[in-house]
């Protein structure tokens, strides 16, 4: 066991050298196997290595939150649009047609609302229903410095353990402790630990300083969460700091969904993650749309 009193913060992160991505586009997945490499590779855009995930499994603690109080009327729409769809099992049996083919990143936690402790979690999917739906992925929060650490983290290993079996990859959301402050060191922390237990990628947030650090620090993919809604040009700006500072991309939500146009807003994250558009140019971008869209209307 390590000595507890002689751990140092690490301090060389190689930041500015690329990481060896072997003879595969996505960090850390060199050496899986075809199945996990394929259901990665439809998360991941094998051109630019990177992915826009469309998040709207929010109700499973919040209940119908603003943008979501329909899912057929505010989702559908947009889906085309996104490389992912990250949702619940309810949700999409419900409400989004299977003739949609973009792949799914299955939220597989719940157990709570937001009137209760969130990270006392359970695994609330059985693998068999993923593969029913036919998951790329799966996905469960794991709350780094909680009172539930140890049962978010074994909830994550459990869905580890049972999507290696079928070549399924785990993403696990970094969730926030009650006593920990949301910086660079705990996410630092919280990804590193999500990856050493064999998550296939992470989902995190940006911070303003030092999320090179974070990328670096992790071998595998960091997708970042788009959090609370903010204005526009300020979610591309986030966003292409994200990437511009190792992210493999975005998983956002309220960015989208409650932007004044989200179809305008989807396209414009679009370009600032796989075309590399400055925030400027895809924001331009987003009111040219959005107006061509009124005019429609």
């Amino acid at each position: 066991m390590a000595d507890l009193d002689d751990i140092k913060d690490g301090k060389d992160f190689g930041i500015g050298t690329p990481p060896d991505m072997g003879s595969f586009h996505v960090k850390g997945a060199a050496h899986y196997d075809w199945g996990m490499k394929n259901r990665l590779s439809r998360i991941f855009n094998p051109k630019s290595g990177r992915t826009v995930m469309l998040a709207f499994d929010h109700g499973y603690f919040q209940g119908p939150t603003t943008g979501l109080e329909r899912i057929d009327l505010s989702i559908v729409p947009l889906a085309e649009h996104a490389d992912v769809l990250m949702c619940t099992r309810g949700g999409l049996r419900a409400c989004i047609p299977p003739s949609i083919t973009k792949p799914v990143v299955l939220r597989c936690s719940g157990g709570n609302s937001i009137l209760t402790e969130l990270s006392n979690e359970t695994v609330a999917v059985d693998i068999d229903d993923a593969i029913r739906l036919d998951a790329a992925a799966m996905a469960a929060q794991v709350y780094i410095g909680s009172e539930y650490e140890h049962k978010s983290i074994s909830n994550v290993i459990k869905l580890l353990d049972s999507g290696l079996r079928y070549g399924i990859p785990t993403l696990a959301v970094t969730g926030v402790g009650k006593d920990m402050v949301r910086d660079a060191r705990y996410f630092g922390l919280a990804t590193r630990i999500a990856a050493e237990i064999g998550a296939q990628y992470v989902k995190s947030y940006y911070t303003d300083t030092g999320f090179e650090r974070v990328t670096a620090g992790c071998p595998v993919p960091i997708v970042i969460a788009g959090g609370k809604k903010l204005p526009e040009l300020e979610a591309l700006d986030m966003a292409w700091k994200a990437i511009d500072q190792g992210a493999a991309g975005v998983d956002m939500g309220r960015n989208i969904f409650q932007a004044e146009d989200p179809v305008a807003m989807i396209k414009a994250v679009a370009r600032v993650v796989h075309d590399l558009e400055t925030p400027a140019q895809a924001f331009a971008y987003y009111n040219d749309l959005k107006a061509e869209n009124a005019a429609k209307a």
